[in-house]
C-alpha cells in the first residue's frame, strides 16, 4: 500500500535523475491519486533566466495530463502575470493562499479560480518556496485544485507540507542545471557551453580546430553613435545581429562573439574534407546579405539610418578554447585564420564589394567568386588573394560610408 513516504522518496530519487519538471509533476499528481486525494489540477511555475522568457509553469490535469505555458517579456505576457495567484501573493507580501470555489464576493479577480470552479473544483490552495541567493530564479509555485465536495481534508493539508521541502529541492535541483546549461548558451554558444560544462575550464583548455571562419561587419557604425542616444544605437544594433546570426545558427555555425558592431562565427570542418562546412558558411553569408538588406528596406522606409554588412569568409585552423585572465576567461576561437579574416575585411571598402573570400575558401566553396586581385595584409609575410561575389554590386565610397 502506497504511503507519503513512498512519494517523497520517489521526489527525491526523481530530483537526482530528471532534467524536466514535468515528470516530477505528473509523478507527484499520480502519486497523490493513488493515496486517495481527488487532485483534479496541479501546477508547477518558476521564474526563468532567459532573453526568451520571463517564467514559465507546468499544469496536470487529470483528464488531459500535461500542458504547459511559458510567459515572456511582453507587456500582455505581464498582463496575465498580474492576474495570477502568484502575483497576488507577492503583492500582498504572502506565501501561502487558499481560496473555496466557487470563489465567493471577496475573493480576488483571478481568473485562474473560475475556470477551476467550472472545471469541477471545490477547492484552491497555492504556496510559495524562495530559493537562497539574490538572483532571478527566486523561487518555486505548487497549487493543487481538488473537487472533493468537502474541499482539502486536513490530512491532504498535512500532508502536501510535508511533501513540499523535497518537491521544492527538487526543482531547485532542475531548474539551476537547466539555467546552468541555457544561460552558458546564451552567452558563448550550445557548443562552446557543451565544452565548458563538460570541464575544459581552464586556462590554454582547448584544440586545434579547422574551420571555415565567417566574419561579418556593419558598416557606419562610429557616425550612428555621434548622432543617436545609446538606446536606438542598441535597438538597431540587436536588428542586425538578429538578421545576420540567424541565418548562421541555422547553417550550424557557432557565434563566438559579437565585437562593438563585428561578429565571428565558425563552422567546423573536417580537414580532409572542408567543402561541407565551407559551402554552409556561403549559405549562411548570402542569406545574412539578404536579411540585413531587408532590414534597411524597413528602416529606409522609417526615415531611419541603414547599417551595410561586409562579411568575410575564410577556412583554416584555429584554437578553439580558453584563453584569457585566471578568474576572467573567453572559450573564443583565435590564431593565424582569424586574423587573416580580420585583415581581409578591412578590404572590403577597397574592392567596392561586401562578400569576400580568401582563396583557400573559393578552393571549397567556388561557387560564382570572382577575383579581386592580391593585396597585403597587415602583419601577413605575402600578398592575398581576395575573391569577390558578383552578384554583391559594387558600391561607391561615398554609399559605403568610407
Amino acid at each position: 500500500m502506497p504511503c507519503l513516504q513512498d512519494l517523497i522518496d520517489w521526489i527525491i530519487s526523481e530530483g537526482l535523475s530528471t532534467d524536466t519538471i514535468d515528470t516530477i509533476l505528473q509523478g507527484v499528481a499520480e502519486r497523490l491519486a493513488d493515496l486517495g486525494y481527488p487532485i483534479l489540477r496541479a501546477s508547477i511555475a518558476m521564474p526563468s533566466i532567459d532573453p526568451l522568457q520571463r517564467g514559465f509553469s507546468v499544469a496536470w490535469y487529470r483528464s488531459s495530463g500535461i500542458s504547459k505555458e511559458v510567459q515572456g517579456h511582453d507587456e500582455a505576457s505581464q498582463e496575465l502575470f498580474r492576474r495570477s495567484p502568484i502575483s497576488y501573493l507577492l503583492t500582498n507580501n504572502l506565501r501561502y493562499a487558499r481560496w473555496r470555489l466557487p470563489p465567493g464576493p471577496d475573493a480576488p479577480p483571478i481568473p485562474l479560480l473560475t475556470e477551476l470552479a467550472e472545471l469541477g473544483a471545490t477547492d484552491y490552495l497555492t504556496k510559495l518556496v524562495s530559493f537562497p541567493g539574490d538572483t532571478a530564479l527566486a523561487g518555486v509555485s505548487f497549487s493543487i485544485a481538488v473537487d472533493d465536495p468537502d474541499g482539502f481534508s486536513d490530512r491532504l493539508i498535512a500532508d502536501l507540507q510535508k511533501m513540499v521541502p523535497a518537491l521544492s529541492l527538487a526543482c531547485w535541483r532542475i531548474a539551476t542545471t537547466r539555467v546552468a546549461t541555457d544561460v552558458l548558451a546564451v552567452y558563448t554558444g550550445a557548443r562552446t557551453s557543451g565544452h565548458i560544462l563538460s570541464g575544459h575550464i581552464r586556462r590554454g583548455d582547448g584544440t586545434a580546430v579547422y574551420a571555415a571562419i565567417l566574419l561579418a561587419d556593419l558598416k557606419n557604425f562610429t557616425s550612428l553613435n555621434e548622432k543617436h542616444g545609446p538606446e536606438r544605437i542598441v535597438a538597431w544594433l540587436n536588428e542586425h545581429f538578429e538578421a545576420i546570426g540567424t541565418p548562421v545558427e541555422q547553417e550550424g555555425g557557432e557565434i563566438l562573439k559579437f565585437m562593438g558592431d563585428s561578429l565571428l562565427a565558425i563552422f567546423p570542418a573536417d580537414i580532409d574534407n572542408p567543402a561541407e562546412a565551407c559551402n554552409r558558411a556561403l549559405s549562411a553569408a548570402q542569406a545574412a546579405m539578404e536579411a540585413n538588406a531587408a532590414v534597411n528596406r524597413e528602416r529606409a522606409k522609417a526615415g531611419e539610418p541603414q547599417l551595410l554588412v561586409d562579411i568575410v569568409l575564410h577556412v583554416g585552423q584555429v584554437f578553439y578554447g580558453n584563453v584569457g585572465a585566471a578568474r576572467r576567461l573567453d572559450f573564443t576561437a583565435i590564431g593565424r585564420a582569424v586574423n587573416e579574416a580580420a585583415r581581409m575585411e578591412k578590404l572590403a571598402d577597397i574592392v567596392g564589394h561586401s562578400l569576400l573570400a580568401s582563396a583557400d575558401f573559393v578552393s571549397q566553396a567556388p561557387g560564382r567568386f570572382e577575383e579581386a586581385g592580391s593585396f597585403p595584409l597587415k602583419g601577413v609575410s605575402r600578398p592575398a588573394a581576395i575573391y569577390v561575389w558578383p552578384d554583391q554590386q559594387p558600391l561607391d565610397a561615398k554609399s559605403r560610408g568610407a
